[in-house]
């Protein structure tokens, strides 16, 4: 019996395939290629398991069997399985077959993946070269994926991590994109917030059965995913906008692959165009989180005052620096009194003036503000700075579960990483450390700290965390007399040697 194909498999052969693009275009384009056909192999090798094994309960007639396959699950209309494809590797038209496989189960998945596959063409003369090379880095890339089994009774579940068949390849999906996080550098920010500061976000939003979670920048959905596997059942409900329409199919597949049934991802632009919409209000929801562009220029303020929803009622945000904007439409997404808010900034975000200062004094003053984090540096690709976390709680407005809260807790937890040669890391020690001080909002010298709110006020609501926190540490106290003992024992001895040195040399007949 051949041995299951594990996650591992998975993780390295497709890894392995992106060698046929390494050097013909940037891993955050190649990224959609690899992903897409990973998607396209899986699909196929379960549509064929379950054709088999329905074709066995109900007998040969293919119409009758696929029908009823069709009411069941995903649909797999005939000539875009990755069999078929395989078969014609070898056509100077393989490009197109491709392209049109995917446009084949785009249209029939509609409701479940939408138009996933618009934005990658795999006949693409620009991305891929000419058709002699394309069609030889495509025929390459089928046969890397055609050495993987995916069929679910053939995938080896990972009992250590508790991981059903389905899991390993919605695992291995995450994987990838992390991977392809590590190679694209500045792109990254794109589409991936790395794993441990996503795990920060999805902790200490603590979210419960029957909650809706939004992600307003989902790039490729890992966030979202993360959130909701904090709950550790199928009981939630997931939504998300992304203004990139390639990384946007990637969430798309990704919550297909996680068995996220109803997923509402949508396209365009959160702050000028959000779709996540009920009527003329904003969708509401139980948990908010981001992880935004960082300072993005040009983000639409010249429209903030005439918003329709109503959004930047606080103030507008410069138009050269977006991060406000950002927090304020995540704030207004959450429910009233009910939902809370994790969110990436960078530091200029805790005490930059002006209209910022104007907008955070409003947030601190309705007592929103709950918790500030202070994470490491170059955690991420796109930037080497040190970033923070906010968390803003709704349950301490007036009516709210915490209405009496009056303070905010600091957390620096930027001394606390794993230096590696190109990213630092932090480890799951030090992320349990951060929630579990959040979630007892326990003070620690030098670490944290729960300060009051009009002590806050008082430093003309700057946020800069090394205000609130002494991290400097005393130098320890040096015995002087000590020290010029060891001093002079260290002279003598030096002193010594140098006359066994002078007597070695005249022996060897050397004038010193």
């Amino acid at each position: 019996m051949a041995e299951k194909t594990t996650l591992d498999d998975v993780k390295r052969i497709a890894w392995a395939a992106c060698d046929t693009f390494r050097g013909v275009i940037d891993a955050s384009e190649y990224k959609d290629y690899i992903l897409v056909l990973l998607f396209l192999k899986y699909v196929s090798d379960v549509w064929n398991e379950h054709y088999e094994q329905t074709k066995e309960r109900y007998g040969d007639d293919e119409v009758r069997l696929l029908r009823r396959m069709e009411r069941e699950r995903f649909v797999l209309p005939k000539r875009a399985n990755f069999d078929d494809l395989y078969k014609h590797r070898n056509d100077d038209n393989i490009g197109e077959l491709i392209d049109q496989a995917l446009d084949a189960i785009a249209e029939a998945n509609k409701a479940k993946i939408g138009d996933a596959f618009a934005d990658v063409m795999f006949n693409s003369e620009t991305k891929l070269g000419d058709t002699r090379n394309r069609n030889r880095r495509l025929k390459s890339l089928i046969e890397d994926f055609a050495k993987l089994d995916l069929r679910p009774s053939q995938v080896a579940a990972d009992g250590k991590n508790h991981k059903t068949a389905d899991d390993v390849i919605g695992e291995a999906y995450i994987y990838l994109i992390e991977r392809f996080g590590s190679e694209a550098g500045k792109k990254a920010g794109e589409f991936y917030t790395p794993r441990q500061v996503a795990l920060v976000l999805a902790r200490i939003v603590a979210p419960k059965p029957g909650d809706r979670i939004c992600d307003p920048a989902c790039g490729s959905g890992s966030l979202l995913i993360r959130v909701a596997e904090q709950i550790g059942n199928k009981d939630f409900a997931l939504f998300g906008q992304e203004v990139n329409r390639g990384t946007w199919g990637l969430a798309r597949l990704n919550m297909f692959l996680h068995g996220v049934e109803g997923a509402k991802i949508e396209w365009g632009d959160t702050l000028n165009d959000p779709k996540l919409v009920d009527g003329a209000n904003l969708m509401k929801f139980d948990v908010v989180v981001a992880n935004p562009p960082f300072s993005l220029d040009k983000w639409g303020a010249e429209h903030a005052e005439t918003d329709r929803f109503g959004r930047f009622f606080r103030g507008v945000p410069p138009k050269s620096k977006g991060d406000w904007a950002f927090i304020t439409h995540m704030i207004e997404a959450a429910k009233t009194r009910e939902g809370r808010v994790a969110v990436v900034v960078p530091h200029g975000v805790l005490f930059r003036a002006a209209r910022e200062g104007i907008i955070r004094k409003a947030v601190i003053e309705e007592n929103l503000l709950d918790t500030v984090i202070g994470l490491p540096p170059n955690l991420f690709q796109t930037t080497s700075i040190p970033v923070a976390v906010l968390l803003f709680d709704r349950r301490r407005e007036k009516g709210g579960a915490f209405e009496d809260r009056r303070d905010v807790l600091f957390i620096d937890a930027s001394r606390e990483f794993q230096a590696a040669k190109n990213q630092n890391q932090l480890l799951d020690s030090q992320v349990d450390r951060i929630v579990e001080t959040q979630r007892l909002r326990r003070a620690e010298d030098r670490y944290s700290r729960v300060v009051p709110v009009e002590e806050i006020a008082g430093n003309d609501d700057n946020l800069n965390i090394a205000r609130y926190i002494d991290t400097f540490e005393a130098p320890e106290e040096v015995d002087i007399a000590a020290v010029q003992k060891e001093i002079d024992a260290l002279e003598d001895e030096l002193a010594e040697l140098r006359v066994r040195m002078r007597g070695h040399l005249k022996e060897l007949g050397i004038d010193v």
